[in-house]
């Protein structure tokens, strides 16, 4: 099968799992392409017997370096960090590969999860839990053994605690947010009371580069209050458009003379639990 057969083939497969190893849109994308032009300087393509499973290899090598040169840039960052938003990608049934970015698992609370993993923890479940390959070809592709591979499985298993029953319905979730933003905007505490959860926490990633609160902000009261002294701070100077973030609804705010942000949200009984806020502009330049 030619090269460009199998990126229509595989692209959107490859960019999933990068994504969700490495929360960044644009690291993701960069892997995807090493990884086809690798595949296509090969002597003898002919020769790769799945090359599925090649295209998998190459692409979780390329993250676990990426991960590992990193590691001391993630230690050294200003404030709360947030994955890179995938904006403007619905769950789009349409597309083959569609089951690789279930709007489950690319949201920002299933991200931060896997951030909880180390490198070769989070190839192994993602290779195994999204897209179920054996222990085996699990091993070939990570360097460790079949039995390690199974092990490390199971530990990284249970220490991810995810409902995805806390995920509601695009037209729900739609509806809480058009509802908050609406409320905030009106002053309509009350209706503000009944869209949050009592323990709603606040993150805002800003990298140092972008205005955001260095620690989580928590609480109702507290997060009611930081939102609306932000809004009171850029009256008149803000605009609002509603976009998919991460496979569900979300916000845009651009603010005169200061910059772009995304939101995104995290939901349990259909109230909105977390509110995800990124200004960083380095992880907005493909926006």
């Amino acid at each position: 099968m030619s090269t460009e057969a199998l990126y229509r083939l595989y692209k959107n497969e490859l960019f999933s799992l990068a994504y969700r190893m490495l929360g960044s849109v644009m690291d993701a994308e960069d892997i995807v392409q090493e990884a086809f032009l690798a595949y296509d300087q090969l002597p003898d393509p002919g020769a790769i017997r799945n090359e599925r499973a090649f295209l998998y290899k190459i692409a979780t090598n390329r993250c676990l370096d990426l991960l590992r040169s990193s590691a001391r840039k993630r230690e050294l960052y200003v404030g709360p960090w947030l994955p890179e938003p995938l904006v403007g990608r619905a769950a789009a049934e349409e597309e083959p590969s569609a089951v690789y970015m279930q709007k489950e698992t690319i949201s920002m609370a299933y991200l931060l999860l896997l951030q909880q993993l180390n490198a070769v923890e989070r190839a192994v479940f993602l290779l195994r839990e999204i897209f179920h390959y054996s222990y085996e070809e699990i091993a070939d592709m990570v360097g460790k053994s079949g039995a390690n591979c199974r092990q490390i499985y199971r530990r990284a298993k249970a220490g991810i605690h995810f409902d995805p029953e806390s995920v509601p319905a695009v037209h729900v979730a739609e509806e809480r947010i058009k509802s908050f933003i609406s409320s905030l905007m009106q002053g309509n505490t009350g209706k503000l009371l009944e869209l949050l959860s009592e323990n709603v926490v606040f993150y805002s990633d800003g990298g140092g580069k972008a205005r955001a609160a260095r620690i989580p902000v928590v609480g109702m009261e507290r997060v009611l209050l930081f939102i609306q002294n932000l809004l009171a701070m850029y009256e008149g100077k803000s605009e609002f458009s509603f976009l998919f973030v991460n496979g569900m609804p979300g916000v845009r705010v651009r603010v005169a003379d200061v910059g772009q942000y995304v939101f995104s949200f995290a939901y349990r009984e259909n109230r909105i639990e977390t509110i995800y806020s990124i200004g960083n502009p380095d992880k907005l330049r493909h926006v």
